[in-house]
């Protein structure tokens, strides 16, 4: 069982140190413990994160800097600072950085489930179809590339 620990994750920085490289993106986790897990994203223009579904977590994103492009159950949006997105677990969505400005979000997901683990397993991972496969054995399946359409 993980609990909440009190405290405060500064800026730019991750709780205990801890950045992952997940596919070229800088990610900080900002809070874990078993009801919720907190991160933030630092996204350069063109990247993004396939379709992708969660079976048993409902995953928010928290603009804070730039603008996301989202694919949330196959309908196109753009979220902007301040914005809040709400991507209900079984519901198929990706972000992606189409802008030409970096992106910087705080994403949660509740409850935590395996993310944290998935991270800890994706970071400095280069091969996304070994990243696919590792996100599947983490609750978390990738859909074919023509759902990022």
């Amino acid at each position: 069982m993980t609990d909440l620990e009190k405290g405060i994750t500064q800026n730019g920085t991750g709780f205990d140190g801890t950045e992952w490289n997940i596919l070229g993106q800088a990610y900080f986790p900002k809070s874990i413990c078993d009801s919720s897990f907190a991160f933030e994203t630092n996204s350069k223009p063109g990247d993004f994160v396939p379709v992708h579904v969660h079976a048993t977590q409902d995953e928010f994103i928290l603009v804070q800097e730039g603008e996301l492009d989202l694919k949330l159950d196959g309908v196109w949006s753009k979220a902007y600072p301040g914005d809040v997105v709400r991507m209900p677990r079984g519901v198929p969505h990706g972000y992606f950085n189409k802008s030409d400005k970096p992106c910087r979000a705080l994403f949660w997901v509740s409850p935590m489930g395996k993310l944290k683990d998935l991270f800890d397993q994706l970071h400095n991972l280069s091969d996304p179809e070994e990243a696919a496969r590792i996100s599947a054995q983490h609750d978390v399946d990738f859909l074919p590339p023509e759902a990022n359409d």
